[in-house]
């Protein structure tokens, strides 16, 4: 399995980056995982990612508590796929990726800086695989 966090736009807080990097690098223990920004005129998920899961950030999602995200991780974990989560930027996502995604996934009702909800995604994710472990980080 590998998980992809994939995100439109230029970090403008450095702090907010440097911790949700922190998250990813910690989630490397439990499986190949990776940050990157994109652009979506020179990028295409479904392309470059073809058997992957995608879920796509989008305030309209399904909202997901803690326990319903960790059990999604292990559902692809189990099923040995990839997945491939992507943030908008400003803009939000291009209108037509939305019907494209296998997920659309709120994180809050609440609005937030798309770093911070970088950092809660990361965060999210490194609490999914410490759960699926048994690891003490989520009590």
């Amino acid at each position: 399995m590998q998980l992809l966090l994939y995100y439109i736009g230029k970090a403008r807080d450095d702090h907010a980056n440097a911790m949700a990097a922190e998250y990813i690098k910690r989630s490397t223990r439990f499986a190949k995982c990776e940050m990157r920004e994109i652009r979506p005129a020179r990028f295409d998920p479904w392309t470059r990612h073809a058997g992957a899961t995608k879920v796509l950030l989008d305030p309209a999602g399904h909202k997901f508590d803690s326990p319903a995200f960790t059990a999604l991780v292990g559902k692809v974990e189990r099923e040995g796929r990839d997945v491939v989560f992507i943030l908008g930027g400003s803009e939000g996502l291009p209108p037509e990726w939305r019907s494209r995604a296998d997920i659309l996934m709120a994180l809050s009702p609440m609005t937030m800086p798309h770093e911070l909800a970088r950092v809660v995604l990361a965060e999210q994710i490194y609490r999914a695989f410490t759960t699926l472990r048994g690891h003490p980080y989520p009590r």
